[in-house]
């Protein structure tokens, strides 16, 4: 039997999704969309190179088009919702069947005959999973255990059921790694003292969460809130991951795509301020060894419906305190070694992003001179303990772009060339 899904931006139905008896699922457009000029955006990774809106040409199999795969959540938390829905966890249509009503930004998928979930076993439609407790019906893209969580009016916080509706994003603490709630909430704590746009943030004893699922230990310590950016009240705010513009899955976020890649397409379509924003995000992550800013840690959001810009920070973790010997994501100019990021590279990168010279380094002059203000802020609540801060000295130590600085303001007639003074760090 073939099933298909309405895809809808917000109220606008955008086009359908449909799952063939191959398991190939197929995406159309609406013909009302394609027609309307002032249509909201779904996807810059829809557009072709002549700017016009084109679906894909292959209907893949097992797995959706990559912008709709984007929309899923990865590793543990799809295990752990396809599990409690009884679908086979490597299927992408089911997953969009059953989290349709609460995918990240204003993307919403629904049954065209209203059958509210999907199979169990692809055989049977699954009995009153609407009603269902157990069947925790939200979309959360990543790896990470979290859920989606509504804020009491005294301040607790409570996983409403089936995890639909929630305003706020509950990341849970790690049994592997020590203090990653803690690392997080600290780096963008960090961010915002520097400048950069983060949402509303903080941190709260995991015990105290309310209708927390029983299989999920809240033991462990601090879990940190996250203020969704995509939802205002009741209104859904769309964005996509640069997972979704470049049209890659999620397996392939650390591939194929280089950080010059993207402020190229940044600078071309969002213009000079978003790809000097860009750049100074990029220098802040690399200031505190965050090793794990992939595509789908950059997104773009648009809140007029149409207009792309980059979304609030979110998944700024310093990843070098697990993992030492880490790099970079992606390539940056041609290296992923934290130890050759210099000026001279942040030139080569410009140039291959075929963006001004001058954005790009005092863009990256700036985010420098503002962390080395706020440096001795980081650690400001004590939160992390002194061999986290220790290790990210020691990693910030070891890059040019930090221990020479960069030269002055690139303007008419200056090349940029000479060293400013040395951004004292520790």
């Amino acid at each position: 039997m073939q099933h298909v899904l309405d895809i809808f931006v917000g109220d606008y139905r955008a086009g359908s999704v449909t799952n063939l008896g191959s398991d190939h699922n197929v995406f159309v457009f609406d013909p009302a969309y394609l027609a309307d000029a002032e249509r909201p955006m779904l996807s810059l990774g829809f557009l072709n190179a002549k700017g016009e809106l084109s679906a894909p040409a292959r209907p893949p199999r097992v797995r959706l088009p990559p912008f709709f795969a984007n929309l899923l959540p990865e590793g543990q938390l799809r295990t752990y919702l396809a599990e409690r829905a009884q679908v086979n966890p490597a299927r992408d249509f089911p997953l969009l069947w059953l989290l349709g009503e609460d995918l990240p930004g204003a993307v919403v998928a629904r049954h065209a005959a209203g059958i509210v979930a999907p199979p169990y076993d692809d055989a049977v439609v699954a009995p009153e999973v609407e009603n269902d407790p157990r069947v925790l019906k939200f979309s959360l893209a990543g790896v990470q255990l979290k859920f989606s969580a509504i804020r009491e009016a005294n301040g607790g916080l409570t996983i409403p059921v089936h995890g639909k509706g929630g305003r706020w994003i509950v990341k849970m603490p790690s049994a592997t790694y020590a203090n990653v709630p803690e690392n997080e909430y600290t780096m963008l704590a960090f961010a915002r003292r520097v400048g950069i746009d983060v949402p509303e943030i903080g941190l709260v004893n995991s015990a105290e969460i309310a209708n927390m699922p029983p299989e999920v230990r809240s033991d462990l310590g601090m879990a940190m809130y996250i203020k969704r950016f995509d939802r205002d009240g009741d209104t859904r705010i769309h964005i996509e991951d640069f997972a979704q513009v470049f049209n890659q899955y999620p397996a392939q976020k650390y591939e194929n795509v280089s950080y010059a890649n993207m402020l190229g397409g940044i600078w071309r379509t969002m213009g000079e301020a978003q790809a000097a924003e860009f750049v100074r995000r990029l220098v802040f992550s690399i200031a505190i060894g965050n090793a794990d800013m992939h595509l789908k840690n950059w997104s773009v959001i648009y809140r007029d419906g149409r207009t792309p810009e980059l979304s609030p920070a979110y998944d700024y973790v310093s990843t070098i305190a697990y993992v030492p010997n880490d790099k970079l994501a992606l390539t940056l100019a041609r290296t992923k070694d934290w130890s050759q990021i210099s000026d001279d590279r942040l030139e080569r990168f410009a140039r291959r992003a075929g963006v001004p010279r001058g954005i790009v380094l005092n863009s990256a002059r700036d985010m420098v001179d503002r962390i080395r203000a706020e440096w001795p802020h980081l650690n400001e609540q004590q939160l992390l303990p002194q061999r986290f801060i220790a290790a990210l000295e020691q990693h910030i130590s070891r890059i040019p772009l930090f221990t020479r600085g960069i030269g002055p303001a690139v303007g008419a007639g200056q090349d940029g060339r000479d060293e400013a003074p040395p951004v004292e760090i520790a």
